[in-house]
């Protein structure tokens, strides 16, 4: 491995360990505030509030690239019309990789949102403060190079990986019973 390889595995294991830290504790306290047998009506206001975080992610990302056009001459006709100016391309790069989390992540939250117990049901909204907190630090690291943009990357991905497979889990199980 060389040392930008480290640097990626090392930003990559603390956001593993510090998403499982913060997932077991709302698995574990995250419950106590929902009442067992959450009714439909909660499950829908908790998917609405948690699927905020990766709608204004990718809402923010859209208008910073939108911006940079409009005030850019050579990049305001679009990607598809221009070779685009290395600021774009790096927008253009944001944008799509929070697209592709967004995309798992509301469909994580959705399928949590109904499949989960109640008592687990506090793991949603803990994985979508992930989400933002995780976008906020792959931007920010974003232009430094992969071994800073892992962790915000890995911050995002890992709880909504987590929720993916205890979803799975729970469809298996409730399929098999």
């Amino acid at each position: 491995m060389d040392s930008e390889q480290r640097g990626v595995a090392i930003g990559m294991a603390s956001a593993f360990l510090m998403a499982a830290a913060i997932l077991t504790l709302a698995a574990i306290f995250g419950g106590t505030r929902v009442a067992p047998g959450a009714s439909m009506e909660f499950r829908l206001e908790l998917l609405a509030a948690s699927l905020m975080a990766p709608a204004t992610s990718l809402f923010i990302c859209i208008a910073r690239l939108a911006k940079h056009r409009f005030f850019t001459p050579e990049d305001i006709n679009g990607s598809a019309l221009t070779e685009g100016t290395s600021r774009a391309k790096l927008l253009q790069a944001l944008l799509q990789n929070t697209l592709e989390q967004v995309v798992l992540a509301v469909t994580v939250y959705f399928v949590c949102s109904f499949m989960f117990p109640s008592n687990f049901l506090g793991l949603i909204p803990a994985a979508a403060a992930m989400f933002i907190v995780g976008r906020i630090l792959f931007y920010v690291g974003y232009s430094g190079g992969a071994p800073s943009r892992a962790f915000g990357f890995a911050f995002t991905f890992y709880p909504t990986a987590f929720l993916g497979c205890v979803a799975v889990y729970y469809l298996v199980v409730r399929g098999a019973a």
